[in-house]
């Protein structure tokens, strides 16, 4: 399991159809923002296999692969000029192993969202999500469909007050001050535990979300004062609450377990059903974090950062 190097370049997959370009040109956006290289990086499989870089030609897996990588190049030079620092690699092997390799010293991976719907979208999201904890850094997912819009200047983070949201809290307070933009921290989901008799449940709970928002929030709104923050409680489920934003910003963050099986039924309900790009942020386990139980760590899974 990789670190996440954040001043490392900025990765994205290339599978050499012409809407994987609107995901590389998210990623470019995201290159220029931080000032960082944009590595283009395309996966194939020696056996030749179906995908979308061999449905309509007959060409060797490696042939297609390259024909991908120097269509991104010109699209992006084309779009760019020669200011943006840019590598383009050809990768044999396993989607999964070969994005992971790339993206070992990134700042962030970026790829695209698979068009399948219903159960099939969910089993291609928790593939991300073990892309995700393989790469160790954040896994943005673009939809096919994204342009740029006033509202990628708005970012909304979904938390749970423990330690799984602080890798996502501070991707997302990094991205809204690139973005010169503004943060929408959420928090969702009614607690577990039943209130005292003599307390009012609502009462009870907006009590205690607004005191974990405030604790949680506090180091990042010092180390990050230019960024607007508004502050969102919900009753509702984590993953129907992020849902709702995402219509309304241009990426959700959330965070995710780093583990070798990282089962975050939250996170990946939620990145199925985004309508705008969705940055998935691994937690990795602290000292301490490493210490407790195992019961008590995949207790702690079922909720993810949201």
């Amino acid at each position: 399991m990789n670190a996440w190097n954040r001043t490392g370049p900025v990765v994205v997959e290339v599978d050499g159809t012409a809407e994987n370009l609107r995901v590389v040109d998210y990623a470019t956006a995201e290159a220029l923002r931080f000032g960082a290289e944009l590595v283009l990086v395309a996966p194939y499989s020696a056996h030749g296999s179906a995908t979308p870089m061999t449905a309509y030609a007959p060409k060797p897996p490696a042939e297609m692969a390259d024909a991908a990588l120097r269509t991104a190049v010109a699209h992006l030079r084309h779009r760019n000029g020669y200011g943006l620092e840019l590598a383009a690699v050809a990768g044999e092997g396993s989607r999964s192993r070969v994005l992971a390799h790339a993206a070992r010293n990134a700042r962030m991976l970026v790829v695209g969202r698979s068009r399948s719907r219903g159960p099939q979208r969910l089993v291609h999201t928790q593939a991300n999500l073990t892309l995700t904890a393989r790469a160790g850094c954040p896994v943005v997912v673009v939809p096919l469909s994204w342009k740029p819009s006033l509202l990628d200047r708005k970012v909304a983070v979904g938390i749970d007050g423990t330690s799984l949201s602080a890798e996502a809290l501070e991707f997302a307070f990094g991205e809204a001050a690139a973005r010169e933009g503004d943060l929408i921290v959420v928090h969702a989901g009614l607690p577990a535990e039943r209130p005292f008799v003599d307390e009012d449940p609502e009462c009870s709970w907006i009590s205690r979300a607004e005191y974990v928002l405030s604790e949680t929030l506090a180091p990042w709104t010092s180390r990050f004062p230019s960024v607007k923050v508004t502050r969102f409680l919900s009753s509702r489920p984590p993953a129907a609450a992020l849902v709702h934003e995402s219509g309304e910003v241009g990426l959700v963050v959330v965070g995710a377990h780093s583990g070798p099986l990282p089962i975050d039924p939250v996170a990946r309900r939620s990145t199925a059903a985004m309508t705008c790009p969705v940055a998935i942020v691994p937690h990795h386990l602290t000292e301490a974090e490493r210490e407790q139980p195992v019961v008590a760590r995949r207790v702690g899974s079922v909720v993810p950062a949201t």
